[in-house]
């Protein structure tokens, strides 16, 4: 694989991007100009998805600005690789969007076994952890200092954590998912704090209900759409794309002063909640 040189602005690696907030910000960031690295489990799906962002970004992107790496981020092995893969096309990496996450099937704590609680957070937490453990490895270098060194540099790479409202709001019969929410929040602003003064910017979103396929059920009843619609201050569902223009924000020069933070993009459902 030949590296790409003519990627004019930046590089983001976003994890879980064949569908829903993910390819929403791949999108996004397409759009923006960047180079995009996607990733998702299943191969067919990802090659579905970097079409649709060739055809909706536009001329904005090219083949050799979208490149797609398959694998499960629970795994070690994958989060490592799709790190190196993409400095090896790329040359570096400026914005890691940590998004792939599933939701649990509703049980009761009785009722959920070790294996139910490891496949949820070894995507939603696990992933996002080595993820950014691998990144931070390669911006500490291009930055060329290490962790115990403070950052002249002007260079400013953001990691972007997706989590959930319900890293704040309990969400009964879902222990693991919350529990993999909250932890990301904490691990948020832990490794903000560390690398606050390296030029690393670490922030997250937390999306309330959205139109994607986890939502699916919801979605497709026209009562139950309408529950969830009124528990919402907006009384409406977010779109992907709402979502997608937060992590570009995040991730722009805009957000030069923001670290640590985690924004809530939910129509106000924690304000009633």
């Amino acid at each position: 694989m030949s590296k790409v040189k003519n990627c004019n602005k930046k590089v983001a690696v976003v994890t879980g991007s064949s569908r829903g907030i993910g390819k929403a910000i791949a999108i996004e960031f397409a759009k923006a100009g960047y180079c995009v690295v996607i990733n998702a489990r299943n191969e067919e799906e990802l090659k579905n998805a970097a079409e649709d962002i060739s055809k909706t970004a536009g001329g904005n992107i090219t083949n050799d600005k979208l490149f797609k790496v398959v694998g499960d981020v629970s795994q070690e092995q994958t989060c490592i690789s799709l790190i190196q893969e993409a400095v090896k096309r790329y040359g570096r990496i400026d914005v890691l969007v940590n998004n792939a996450g599933i939701s649990d099937e509703s049980k009761k704590i009785s009722e959920i076994s070790s294996d139910d609680w490891d496949h949820v957070l070894n995507i939603n937490l696990k992933g996002a952890f080595l993820c950014t453990r691998e990144a931070v490895k390669h911006m500490l270098n291009e930055n060329n200092i290490d962790n115990n060194q403070n950052s002249n540099t002007n260079n400013d790479y953001s990691i972007i954590n997706i989590s959930s409202v319900h890293e704040s709001i309990p969400l009964p019969q879902s222990a693991p998912y919350g529990a993999s929410k909250g932890g990301m929040e904490l691990l948020t602003k832990t490794v903000a704090l560390e690398l606050a003064d390296k030029g690393i910017r670490v922030n997250g979103i937390a999306p309330g209900a959205i139109a994607t396929d986890m939502n699916k059920e919801v979605l497709e009843d026209k009562e139950k759409k309408k529950q969830e619609e009124d528990k919402i201050p907006m009384h409406r569902i977010g779109q992907p794309e709402e979502i997608a223009k937060v992590a570009l924000f995040l991730a722009s020069p805009d957000a030069s002063y923001i670290t640590g933070t985690t924004i809530y993009a939910d129509g106000g459902l924690t304000l009633s909640s």
